[in-house]
């Protein structure tokens, strides 16, 4: 993997990131294929879209079909029909997240899968042997990602955990030619952690860095300006990558504050409950007044959703429980994240990104107020 910055404008910047399967330009929105699929979604709908690189789930596909599977069948690219770069978290959220029964020790996480029940082991030396398995082109570290808030003791202790888990992966990951390994900053909430963590990740020389731990309860104001230290403390010629983050507005932000790549459930998550972003702000089709509307659900988007039907017709798709609602709500909020990310790469290249900011916050923040109520 290769990484270059080509524009920036501030702190915001613009990138090629050269992987075995193809050229990712940042700022960089990856589709969430959490099982091997964007929910909904077929490959090539992504690659209309313009997804460049999409993100896979470490924890699900160890449970099921199992990482030895995938590698027997050529690999997760070919295994779920996608030629793009791929990218594979650690599994420490949906450990954190989705087991409520586990156990974190030194050697490792023991939980109970919520799949079946059993009774399941990570070592930070297996989960590197899992995404090896899969194939993906950039993997990541086991860590610890903490509820929020926790004390500066907790979350103390968890950070040095998860540098050691750190120091054992890469160790397994053995620097060979192939994937890219990163390393993830925690800390929590605390400055001097995420200082700490940012100095002990870093020394560890890993290919990239992504920024975990964020938007998991903490205020606004605190993400984006721990985003902001931990950012400008990374190494300038290497990616940053924002892990789980977010919704549009919080998009922006963190390009402004050195961002690169990001990932989130939200295009096709809420697209199954029925809500869709749009330039001013998210449209939640099952608010009656979309009953009769014949206009599209988003007049500036030349999706297919948006190109053919009515937002009408697509309340009633929804309303009526029928599958093409989820298909082609999730089309249109993937293609307008990564209509986002384009137009901001657009804008930093330009020296232009403080324009567009403004222009963004004038429009979006107008009808984000009214969504936040349902």
């Amino acid at each position: 993997m290769r990484f270059e910055v080509v524009a920036s404008d501030g702190a915001a910047r613009c990138g090629r990131l050269t992987t075995a399967h193809g050229v990712v330009e940042t700022p960089v929105f990856m589709p969430v294929g959490t099982r091997g699929a964007v929910r909904s979604l077929a490959p090539d709908d992504l690659r209309a879209a313009g997804a460049q690189l999409v993100l896979a789930n470490t924890y699900h596909l160890f449970l099921r079909p199992g990482h030895e599977l995938i590698r027997t069948l050529g690999g997760l690219h070919r295994f779920m029909g996608w030629d793009g770069a791929l990218l594979t978290d650690s599994g420490g959220f949906q450990v954190w997240s989705l087991s409520k029964l586990r156990r974190i020790a030194e050697d490792g996480v023991e939980f109970r899968s919520p799949v079946d029940g059993s009774t399941h082991f990570l070592s930070p030396e297996l989960v590197v042997e899992v995404q090896l398995a899969l194939g993906a082109d950039i993997i990541h570290p086991l860590d610890e990602c903490l509820a929020y808030p926790a004390t500066h003791e907790a979350a103390a202790r968890s950070l040095e955990l998860t540098l050691r888990w750190a120091a054992r992966s890469k160790a397994a990951h053995g620097g060979a030619p192939g994937p890219a390994l990163f390393g993830i900053v925690q800390g929590g909430t605390h400055e001097d952690l995420r200082r700490r963590a940012v100095s002990a990740t870093v020394a560890l020389e890993f290919d990239g860095y992504a920024i975990g731990g964020m938007a998991v309860g903490e205020p606004k104001p605190a993400m984006y300006d721990l985003t902001a230290l931990v950012a400008g403390l990374l190494p300038a010629g290497q990616p940053r990558y924002l892990m789980g983050v977010g919704k549009p507005e919080d998009l922006v932000h963190a390009v402004a504050r050195g961002v690169d790549m990001f990932d989130c459930v939200l295009p096709t998550r809420n697209a199954r409950n029925g809500q869709c972003f749009t330039w001013d702000g998210p449209v939640t089709l099952k608010q009656a007044r979309y009953a009769r509307d014949g206009l599209p659900l988003d007049p500036e988007c030349a999706c297919y959703a948006c190109r053919s039907f009515s937002r009408a017709y697509l309340r009633h798709l929804f309303m009526s429980d029928e599958l093409l609602a989820y298909r082609l709500l999730s089309l249109h909020n993937v293609h307008f994240f990564l209509r986002l990310v384009r137009e901001m790469r657009a804008a930093i290249a330009e020296r232009a990104f403080d324009s567009f900011q403004a222009r963004f916050f004038a429009r979006y923040a107008v009808s984000s107020v009214d969504v936040s109520r349902e």
